[in-house]
């Protein structure tokens, strides 16, 4: 199994997907359960413990195909949008029900339990959150569970952001969390990858991934002039967005130096990166012709 990314691959000694039987050994090989998140956000971590690193998070209404449950309440499966695999809480799940037709466009928003801003607030819903609504009342879209949210905070799950650097701009402040994707925290390629998905571009979850795969790699000799507006530069185990504030060029990332998403000038956070012992080690552009 020493060919498969194990962060990608739902199979261990004693346990793995179906479709994997032959290609990967294990003790017995299961279909596995499709689920969806039905908490505003659902932590996936490497083991199931509740002290367990962050590895990524499941937004609500995502889906997750589930392979085992245990008795202490920890499913461990892999998410169908990106792949990841690792544990779940059980309690954050619950069977797939109407699909999805909207996504949630605000950095976050309400559910209420009524059509009314004064009722108490049931949930708080990150942007990428999927909702499948079958009514709307008074200016608010109603979702299959009974919720109301804000009509003006959602979009039909196809609709297509122009830029995906202006959607990442929406997380500034956002606390820098390792593993996190959600309006609550997120780490550079959780970023990436949610303001990517608001653009309709699908992403991979980690940076080296990203790294290997988005768009095409372009020359960097560390002239600030050949960088364009929504490159991506990478670094060992970082990645930032170039955005083009004006006439200035400014690094648009998650960061642990400040534990936020922040803008800093490119060519300072360059150098102040550089010092630290990383200097660029990729750029890669999403539209070529640019």
């Amino acid at each position: 199994m020493s060919s498969f990314d194990p962060r990608l691959t739902p199979a261990r000694p004693d346990l793995a997907a179906d479709f994997l039987r032959g290609k990967v050994e294990a003790e017995r090989f299961v279909p596995g359960t499709p689920m969806r998140v039905v908490a505003p956000s659902a932590p996936v971590r490497k083991i199931p413990a509740p002290d367990a690193s962050l590895v990524t998070e499941a937004l609500c209404g995502e889906t997750v195909t589930i392979y085992e449950r245990t008795l202490e309440g920890w499913s461990w499966g892999q998410l169908d949008a990106d792949g990841y695999v690792g544990w779940l809480p059980d309690e954050a799940l619950g069977l797939p029900a109407a699909a999805p037709n909207a996504r949630v466009v605000a950095l976050r928003t309400p559910v209420f339990p009524g059509p009314s801003i004064k009722l108490p607030v049931a949930a708080m819903l990150s942007m990428g959150s999927r909702l499948a609504i079958v009514d709307e009342r008074e200016g608010f879209a109603v979702t299959d569970g009974g919720g109301f949210v804000f009509a003006g905070h959602l979009a039909a799950l196809d609709a297509i952001e122009p830029d995906f650097v202006k959607v990442a701009a929406r997380f500034l402040g956002t606390p820098y969390v390792w593993g996190g994707r959600s309006s609550l925290g997120l780490d550079c390629s959780g970023l990436v990858q949610v303001a990517l998905a608001g653009a309709g571009i699908a992403a991979p979850r980690d940076s080296d991934m990203q790294e290997a795969t988005l768009g095409e790699k372009v020359p960097f000799d560390g002239d600030l002039a050949t960088l364009r507006h929504g490159d991506l530069v990478f670094w060992p185990g970082h990645v930032g967005i170039v955005e083009i504030v004006g006439k200035s060029e400014v690094l648009l990332h998650a960061t642990a130096a400040y534990m936020a998403v922040v803008r800093e000038p490119l060519g300072a956070a360059l150098a102040r990166i550089a010092a630290a012992g990383a200097p660029v080690r990729t750029v890669r552009r999403l539209n070529p012709a640019q």
